[in-house]
């Protein structure tokens, strides 16, 4: 197949940005095919009841979530899931992944999720099965809630940024309150014998405020499965808090005195950044959109029925996500050949010229793809978080060699 690069309409408007001006027809010519899509995230409640100041859905440049219906109504529901069903029929999926995401979905209330699972897996039939997770921020998660989630066998995550002076630093309710002893009380009910099966881990986003080594011993305090260590979301345009120019490594300082952490007693749990990072750099593939050049499989339902790309655009701008496509109109193959998709499966072909170049090009993938955006470029650029990915993934490299090579003496 040609490379990308070759794939444009000639002569468009400059204005356009990659990938706008990929020539999806001229791709399909030339043998390349979509991956179906095997996770479907429902926004099932836009609301929140915390007010996280690093928030992409509500504090950053998209605010389509204020015109938007507070919650997906039954029929969107319905269309949804045989929307679901038909995809999955059409490209023989044995297994998808129904996410319940937010806003904050437990606002939903636990009878309604219950409906909405039992919605999608009777839509797909018996004989795919459709593992189901929620993303919560926690403070609503009861006993009541959790043993729906037990009936349903659905796994929970939580959203924690460490300990209480940690976590409150960004993570507060809309009046100024501490949320973390409510999360604290969830993750507790969720660790106790009738539910820890339903744990699947914790979400941090990184503060640079906050002390590495203690936000990590903090989050371990939660025996949590696993945790992901998210990058606050920014673009070159509006890049994240300390992330300037010539402004060395903070991110990947940071992650880097946990990687240690981690590396030395790896057995307490998994970091899933940091394992992703060592599969790729031991020639295997990732799992994760963080890093790597895996095609994206993931697409997302609004609580009005629209179809939309990963919802962490919404920091690139006003419409960013938006396909212009929506579950009563439109199969999920229609999304499938929209650029914005395609252009999160093109692995390699998708990099820009400094990232094919790069030594670990293959390895970090150019980051999580809304950190590419550049106006004028669009997003065949490096990460803003270039300079970090490129130390972390070093310092790991550095360390597995050593590894290596003493033991082979």
């Amino acid at each position: 197949m040609r490379g990308v690069s070759s794939l444009t309409h000639q002569g468009d408007d400059p204005a356009r940005e990659w990938p706008a001006t990929l020539d999806v027809r001229e791709l399909l010519d030339n043998g390349w095919r979509p991956h179906p899509f095997r996770q479907f995230l429902l926004k099932v409640h836009s609301r929140c009841n915390l007010a996280c100041d690093y928030c992409y859905v509500y504090n950053l440049a998209d605010q389509s979530w204020r015109t938007r219906p507070k919650i997906m109504a039954p029929r969107l529901v319905t269309a949804a899931a045989e929307r679901i069903a038909e995809h999955a029929a059409e490209h023989r999926l044995s297994t998808i992944r129904l996410i319940l995401h937010g806003g904050e979905p437990l606002l939903a209330g636990s009878t309604y999720l219950r409906k909405i699972v039992e919605t999608v897996r009777a839509a797909v039939g018996p004989y795919i099965r459709v593992d189901t997770a929620v993303q919560t921020n926690g403070v609503l998660l009861d006993e009541d809630t959790l043993r729906s989630f037990r009936d349903l066998d659905v796994s929970v995550g939580l959203s924690l940024d460490g300990g209480r002076r940690a976590n409150d630093r960004n993570r507060r309710y809309r009046n100024g309150d501490s949320s973390y002893d409510a999360v604290a009380a969830a993750l507790d009910l969720l660790r106790s014998p009738p539910f820890r099966h339903l744990y699947s881990g914790l979400l941090c986003t990184v503060d640079l405020a906050n002390d590495p080594a203690e936000t990590y011993e903090s989050l371990l305090r939660f025996e949590p499965p696993a945790i992901d260590f998210l990058l606050p979301h920014g673009t070159w345009e509006f890049p994240p808090p300390g992330r300037f120019p010539d402004a060395g490594t903070p991110y990947g300082d940071w992650l880097v005195t946990i990687f240690d952490l981690w590396y030395a007693d790896s057995g307490r749990t998994v970091v899933r950044l940091f394992q992703e990072i060592v599969n790729l750099l031991m020639g295997g593939a990732s799992a994760s959109e963080s890093v790597g050049l895996t095609p994206s499989s993931l697409v997302v339902v609004e609580t009005d029925g629209t179809i939309e790309q990963t919802d962490s655009l919404k920091v690139v701008g006003q419409g960013a996500a938006a396909t212009g496509l929506n579950i009563v109109d439109h199969p999920f193959d229609a999304a499938l050949r929209h650029p914005g998709m395609i252009a999160r499966q093109l692995g390699r072909d998708a990099l820009s010229d400094t990232c094919v170049a790069c030594r670990f090009g293959r390895v970090c993938g150019a980051g999580l793809y809304p950190h590419r955006y550049r106006p004028g470029a669009g997003f065949r650029n490096p990460s803003v978080y270039c300079p970090d990915l490129y130390h972390l993934i070093g310092h790991i490299r550095s360390r597995l060699v050593g590894d290596l090579r003493r033991a082979a003496r």
